[in-house]
């Protein structure tokens, strides 16, 4: 049985420690932190040992969890990924792309495992909807959020936007060729509020928003493609899917033709007939999940078998990658303080 350890136990982190403590065949012997209490209390409510410095438990353990401020992730990550241990670690990968790129290098020369928890690609909804549509054409996203004082280190790009950058890049499967963004911090000094517009080799074109400084929360995407459009809410675990009928698709419809068969004495509202006669929308069946759990029992059986994470450590540095591209334009803009 493979001993697991989780390095960082704040608001992420307690929770991959819940998550090894209840797999069946996984055995959480550490959890890590710089604040004692906190290590200490996590460790006894999981029954194993706390920890004060990662060092300590290399030669000990079989994989790990890494979910510290990103201003530590490749420090730590490559210690353990030179000592021969896998690695999971949250996204983003590392403070800079040259640093993510190394730890993907390392974890290559090693043959390890090395997943970036890009969590969103273990959304049951988002599992789903992939197996079902096209090669997108445009894409939409928001993610928004309250303040939380977390990850106060890294500005909405690198905290909240990223997850939906790697979902939008892992759907394109095309090259990002054009990046165009406007951002601005109202509480950090880095930004809070962003927007961007990602343009692909293939055509493709993606419009994503992030915030962490709502009201509410958000997390929704929307997918066109040539034959559906994809109404996808990570929150709630919900999608849409609208596929036109095969006259409208077939490109012989005529509006004008079709109102003529049609009583519109009878008709209440002429947009019901678009979903009766004209689009049809479909339920996406998903299994029900937690994606962190999935997340892990995914690396988990990585590290058993040898096989290939489903977010590679060169999918965390892509995702990265394009972020940079993102906040680099951000800076391009100036906001006058009024």
């Amino acid at each position: 049985m493979p001993k697991a350890a989780v390095v960082g136990v704040g608001h992420l982190g307690r929770h991959h420690a819940r998550i090894y403590a209840e797999l069946p065949d996984v055995q959480l012997v550490a959890v890590v932190d710089t604040n004692p209490r906190r290590a200490a209390g996590i460790a006894k409510r999981h029954h194993c040992e706390p920890c004060d410095d990662f060092r300590k438990i290399i030669g000990r353990v079989d994989l790990v969890s890494v979910a510290v401020p990103t201003e530590s992730h490749f420090e730590i990550s490559k210690t353990f990924l030179e000592a021969g241990v896998p690695v999971l670690v949250e996204k983003p990968i590392a403070g800079t792309v040259e640093e993510g790129e190394e730890l993907a290098d390392v974890a290559r020369r090693k043959g390890l495992a090395l997943q970036v928890g890009h969590v969103e690609r273990f959304n049951p909804a988002v599992m789903a909807v992939q197996r079902l549509i096209g090669p997108p054409k445009f894409i939409e996203s928001h993610r928004l959020s309250p303040y939380s004082f977390r990850s106060t280190d890294i500005g909405v790009v690198m905290d909240l936007m990223i997850h939906d950058i790697d979902i939008i890049l892992h759907l394109a499967q095309s090259d990002l060729v054009g990046v165009d963004a406007l951002g601005f911090g109202i509480i950090s000094k880095s930004e809070d509020i962003a927007n961007a517009r990602l343009t692909f080799e293939n055509g493709c074109v993606a419009n994503v928003t992030a915030s962490r400084i709502s009201n509410k929360s958000m997390r929704k995407i929307r997918v066109f493609s040539a034959d559906s459009y994809v109404s996808l809410d990570y929150g709630e675990r919900n999608a849409l899917i609208y596929r036109p009928t095969p006259q409208i698709l077939s490109g012989e419809f005529d509006a004008g033709e079709f109102l003529r068969t049609i009583d519109v004495t009878k008709v209440e509202n002429l947009s019901d007939i678009v979903f009766r006669d004209l689009v049809h929308i479909e339920q996406v069946k998903m299994d029900e999940y937690e994606p962190l759990k999935r997340e892990i029992e995914s690396f988990v059986e990585c590290v058993r078998t040898g096989g290939e994470p489903v977010v590679t450590g060169e999918h965390g540095v892509r995702a990265m990658r394009a972020a940079v591209m993102i906040t680099e334009k951000i800076h391009m803009h100036s906001w006058e303080k009024r």
